[in-house]
């Protein structure tokens, strides 16, 4: 999930920032592995921190 997600969010804001006419194959690479390196992370412990917090909401459904 974190090699795809990264790999698209790097791409599309490599396109945002500079252009598809001056889009280098090379920068993105160098750009997504540096996205990759933050994204893997995240990836894994957002997930734990979350199921913490959920645990101590209490949801109330009302009829």
């Amino acid at each position: 999930m974190a090699f795809g997600m990264s790999c698209l969010i790097s791409f599309f804001m490599m396109l945002v920032s500079i252009g598809f006419r001056h889009f280098v194959f090379l920068n993105w690479l160098k750009s997504w592995g540096i996205a990759f390196v933050f994204a893997f992370p995240a990836a894994y412990v957002f997930p734990k921190i979350i199921r913490k917090v959920m645990r101590k909401i209490t949801f109330v459904e009302s009829d």
